[in-house]
């Protein structure tokens, strides 16, 4: 079963993988370890989880300009996301996404998914957590196989 979303597109491309829901906005500014791509803020719900590979859905950046270098640094690394969703636009994360594609040429697509849309798709995946994310430049795509 596909179920898809309308977003609003922040950086074009396509990434796929498993999701990683974050519950609380996070600065990857001393939240991430570029290198690893392990989340490392301690006092962050999701400290410890790896964001390599898969779909981040967090409801909105949080703190520091910095991040997008961050963010540059995990593309570098080959330890990013494969596409990032947020209930809210963050120039920031942005930023560093458009970066990566003009210096390295690698895609991290960053979309948008407002209010009830940005629930549902969360409800949708906590439900069926084996659930693929797919996002294409402004669709995102569940794909699994439950009815």
């Amino acid at each position: 079963m596909h179920t898809n979303w309308q977003a609003t597109c922040l950086v074009e491309g396509n990434g796929s993988g498993q999701a990683l829901i974050l519950d609380e906005p996070l600065s990857l500014w001393g939240g991430l370890n570029p290198q690893t791509g392990e989340i490392i803020d301690r006092r962050h719900p999701q400290s410890g989880e790896i964001v390599t590979g898969r779909v981040l859905i967090l409801p909105a950046g949080r703190g520091s300009s910095s991040a997008s270098s961050i963010l540059l640094e995990a593309v570098r690394a080959e330890t990013a996301p494969a596409a990032i969703i947020t209930a809210e636009a963050d120039s920031i994360l942005a930023l560093g996404a458009v970066v990566a594609q003009e210096i390295y040429g690698q895609s991290l697509p960053v979309v948008v998914l407002e209010g009830g849309d940005f629930t549902a798709v969360c409800a949708h995946l906590s439900a069926f957590p084996q659930t693929t994310v797919c996002v294409q430049n402004e669709l995102v795509i569940l794909e699994n196989g439950k009815t």
